[in-house]
């Protein structure tokens, strides 16, 4: 029988801490550098000449396996042992990093991206495991708010590192960001991160993982195809969602019926669990399909260069990492009510602001309210997840955080399936008018999207096109930021009336975890 080791003192914990936000930084680069390089990507001569609907799989298919693939990932920690899969994630990641920045068209790059996808899923469980085991109860929220700052971190290198590049090289030297950053990771990984397991080993579900993936795959085409050329009147379209959402159903189906299930529905029937996941799900909706739109709103209807929409992002940055610290020690004293319940409200009225967004808006207005996104975000993050954490026993603890991490990766999918597809309805509704009289093979490849349009009018001499683009492009975006606006509103009123009481969620009494030493393979 193995004995259970003590967990490590104060400074070895930081130094596992250190780590494991280095590991997690490269997940939060890549999931906002590639914003940067849309506009250039978009470009038939110095890019990939991406359509809009191939602009959005290459955002949401990294989201989509990173969502379905922290199944996988939570099992094959509690019986291979977290760091080995960190490891594996590690690897496959900066691969994979490695294909991206040198595809050579839309489809590789796509491939490139849902591989990222899968690599940041075998990273971000056990990461949230071996802090489990790590910390004790009464450290474990501050430790989980400090590795949520990496989110802050990456949200800044990314956008300005990656601006950077782009105004210099080639649009694929974005993603070269992560290759030394993934190095560093796997090396403090091997060295420094102790080994944790589950002493009970759960089956792998294959039947969950392909169900899972299918279902979104088929939800998320049918949102993304209905929104572009063609229309909602498809059969296709209508299909393509139906049966993405019975595979789900079915999903659900038979993960209820296991008694070790990768995706355990039981857990819902605690109401802070399901409430908090919901608001954090909504909450990246949000924030992901607000990035795609903005993104274009800076690069295309604005004009400025790479680096400086890059910029733009710092004061989001700043305001996710100091809000991750300040929300964990407020909701310590006043609850996650009063405090990320606020702060999702917040959120969504500078959702709302967005409306406000024209060609002429300053900067600094748009700065402000990046902060105050960042700030809102930061202090919902990180008290959400402790307290979604707190339902957990610690030795499902990786199981249990993809439930949670996955929700958010939903989340993230559908922001860009649902929000990135009213913009750019309604744009293709909008600008019709305004290329009436262009002939119609060329009407029909302008109407596609603000930069088609943009391109087309300096082909056929025509710039009053360039300001019916602008005008048409703001108000989509207008039309997907009060959308957006509504659904996080709704997550805030489910958030508040879950928390509202000072009652404690109970969860089963922890089971302790095996350890292999740090660097070995033994116990």
């Amino acid at each position: 029988m193995s004995t259970i080791d003590p967990p490590p003192d104060t400074l070895k914990q930081r130094r596992i801490l250190a780590i494991l936000v280095v590991s997690a930084v490269p997940i939060w680069i890549d999931s906002t550098v590639l914003g940067i390089a849309l506009e250039r990507l978009a470009d038939p001569v110095h890019g990939l000449g991406a359509t809009p609907g191939q602009l959005q799989w290459a955002v949401g298919i990294y989201s989509l396996l990173f969502a379905t693939a922290l199944f996988l990932a939570g099992a094959l920690g509690d019986r291979y042992g977290h760091r080995t899969i960190l490891m594996l994630g590690l690897l496959i990641f900066g691969a994979a990093s490695a294909w991206a920045a040198w595809a050579t068209d839309p489809v590789a790059l796509i491939l490139a991206r849902a591989a990222m996808g899968l690599g940041g899923a075998l990273i971000m469980p056990p990461s949230m495991a071996i802090i489990g085991w790590t910390f004790p109860p009464e450290r474990r929220a501050g430790a989980i708010a400090i590795w949520g700052s990496s989110a802050g971190v990456g949200v800044a290198v990314g956008p300005v590192l990656g601006g950077l590049l782009i105004d210099h090289f080639w649009w694929g030297s974005v993603f070269t960001i992560n290759l030394p950053i993934v190095a560093l990771g796997l090396l403090g990984a091997a060295l420094v991160l102790p080994n944790p397991r589950s002493p009970q080993r759960r089956r792998l579900d294959p039947l969950g993982l392909g169900l899972s993936t299918l279902g979104l795959l088929g939800l998320s085409y049918g949102l993304i195809e209905g929104g572009h050329q063609g229309g909602w009147d498809r059969w296709q379209v209508w299909a393509s969602i139906a049966g993405g959402l019975v595979l789900l159903a079915g999903f659900i189906f038979s993960e209820w019926r296991e008694q070790q299930p990768s995706f355990d529905p039981r857990l819902f029937r605690n109401r802070r669990f399901a409430a908090g996941n919901f608001t954090l799900a909504v909450v990246f909706l949000n924030l992901t399909g607000q990035s795609f739109y903005l993104a274009f709103y800076l690069q295309g209807a604005r004009g400025m260069s790479a680096l400086s929409a890059g910029l733009m992002s710092l004061p989001a940055a700043t305001g996710v990492i100091v809000g991750s610290q300040l929300g964990a020690r407020l909701a310590a004293r006043f609850g996650v009510a009063k405090v990320s319940g606020t702060a999702v409200f917040t959120l969504a009225v500078c959702a709302g602001l967005n409306v406000l967004y024209d060609v002429d808006t300053p900067l600094v207005w748009i700065g402000v309210v990046g902060g105050l996104v960042g700030l809102s975000i930061g202090m919902t993050t990180a008290p959400t997840t402790a307290a979604v954490m707190a339902t957990l026993p610690l030795d499902r603890m990786g199981a249990g955080s993809a439930v949670n991490n996955v929700l958010r990766q939903v989340g993230s999918v559908l922001g860009v399936a649902i929000l990135g597809t009213i913009v750019s309805s309604t744009y293709q509704h909008r600008i019709a008018p305004s290329l009436a009289g262009l002939p119609a093979g060329v009407r029909d490849a302008a109407g596609t999207s603000a930069e088609a349009t943009r391109h087309v009018a300096g082909t056929v001499g025509r710039p009053d096109l360039v300001k019916a683009a602008d005008d048409a492009f703001i108000h989509a975006m207008h039309t997907a930021a009060l959308v957006g606006g509504v659904i996080v509103l709704v997550g805030a009123v489910v958030l508040v009336l879950a928390f509202r009481t000072a009652t404690p969620s109970q969860s089963p009494e922890p089971r302790p975890l095996r350890r292999e030493r740090a660097g070995t393979g033994r116990l």
